[in-house]
């Protein structure tokens, strides 16, 4: 799937007038029967399947549906489910460019990944209690990157005692397996998908607990791992292409410790600094071809990786610095492109400079916990997002698999320094 793109410059783009706020549409039952009927080819393709636990306390009632977001066939399982029950689905505002009328129409709700949107509250309240809609919403935001959950918002229980309606979960099994974001948009068409739908939470049961138990409940709702499902399910996946685009999420080697030199090509992983080789087989597992295997499961060599960037943090020594393209979104109609500039990033968080000395951005490490980035997005290339409500960056590195290590680096900094006392002057705080 492609989005529209415009050239422009960067004073034009910040001069266009900002889109007007408009209350969720309750999507129309035509809409939903046509979202129904496009997605049936993909799920027969994909041999979906799914089971219902305590479905019955939800009934006819509006309910916050979570689901977790492994692949691109995630809303036509979701469709499957729930159908005909209208449902408004929370999306980023990027989905809407070039089809605004079209994503209303279909209850869409447009929000900013990962940048604090207070309107979307009041946005979801509205659809479940004056349009009596359901609200279907990814709570990790990103689509996962190893298979495993992505990081939660803290305190998502707040959220579900003001919104005081079911909770539904529908976590995936397969859907990863089958079309892993890394995997350049190749779907692997012999992998099953399968589906668990249950009624979490009823709004009695939300006001017993407490937000802390309401989290937990939700982390462990959240808790999955799409290589471990692949081999202990024994889904064989046998193209030849499923070690593609690999390096992505294991772009630094094991064995010598190099980073950027890793290359994921046909069924093998090799280090170009090193020359050792890896072969991903049939169930997902790596084999180095000589010498010791450091990680057969690919989720511990991602997890081996983020302990490394917690390292480089705690001791002062992590650093980004990308020359990229810049892409901007103010309004629903396009993503400007506005020149090049400079990505970097470090304990301060980030900065972007670039169009030749107008564009000057910083972002704080505690802005968020995670980061809006993407593998080949829109078939344009990699991307890190930064920003806020009023305008996007969508910042397009022009060499290197640099966007997992920033995300990784993004999520560990926000957990030091949230963590990380605040020191005041002895005469400061004698006067709070």
């Amino acid at each position: 799937m492609k989005i529209k793109t415009k050239k422009s410059t960067y004073e034009k783009v910040m001069a266009l007038p900002r889109p007007e706020h408009k209350r969720p549409l309750r999507p129309h039952f035509l809409f939903r029967l046509l979202i129904r009927l496009l997605s049936i080819p993909d799920l027969l393709s994909a041999r979906f399947t799914y089971v219902a636990e305590r479905m019955e306390l939800v009934g006819d009632q509006p309910c916050l549906i979570l689901m977790n977001h492994s692949s691109f066939i995630d809303l036509k399982i979701a469709s499957k489910i729930f159908f005909p029950k209208p449902f408004c689905i929370v999306c980023t505002s990027d989905g809407f460019i070039g089809k605004n009328w079209l994503m209303r129409l279909i209850g869409c709700i447009p929000t900013n990944k990962f940048v604090s949107d207070i309107k979307l509250i009041g946005d979801m309240r509205y659809a479940l209690q004056e349009k009596q809609c359901s609200v279907l919403m990814y709570p990790e935001a990103s689509y996962t990157f190893d298979g495993t959950a992505t990081p939660l918002p803290r305190k998502l229980g707040v959220l579900l005692k003001k919104l005081n309606v079911p909770v539904v979960t529908v976590n995936t099994f397969g859907a990863f397996s089958r079309e892993p974001l890394y995997n350049c948009l190749q779907k692997r068409k012999k992998v099953s998908v399968q589906a668990k739908v249950r009624c979490l939470l009823t709004p009695e049961e939300i006001r017993e607990r407490s937000v802390a138990e309401i989290d937990a409940m939700l982390d462990e709702a959240f808790t999955f791992d799409g290589f471990a499902w692949q081999r202990e399910n024994h889904v064989e996946i046998d193209e030849s292409f499923r070690a593609d685009g690999l390096n992505r999420i294991l772009y630094r080697c094991a064995a010598c410790g190099a980073e950027g030199h890793m290359v994921g090509k046909g069924i093998h992983l090799k280090c170009h600094h090193c020359g050792k080789v890896y072969e991903m087989d049939k169930l997902g597992r790596l084999k180095a071809l000589q010498g010791k295997t450091e990680f057969s499961h690919i989720p511990d060599w991602y997890r081996w990786q983020r302990r490394q960037v917690r390292k480089e943090l705690e001791e002062g020594t992590y650093k980004l610095e990308a020359d990229v393209k810049i892409g901007m979104l103010v309004d629903r109609k396009a993503i400007y492109m506005v020149g090049e500039g400079h990505l970097h990033h470090d304990e301060n968080g980030f900065t972007l400079t670039g169009c030749d000395g107008k564009l000057q951005y910083s972002q704080g490490p505690l802005t968020c916990y995670s980061l809006y980035a993407d593998y080949y997005w829109y078939e344009i290339a990699d991307v890190i997002c930064i920003g806020t409500n009023d305008e996007l960056y969508y910042c397009f590195p022009k060499g290197g698999d640099v966007v997992a290590k920033t995300r990784l680096a993004t999520e560990e900094l926000y957990k030091m320094k949230k963590r990380r006392p605040v020191r005041v002057k002895t005469e400061e705080a004698a006067t709070v």
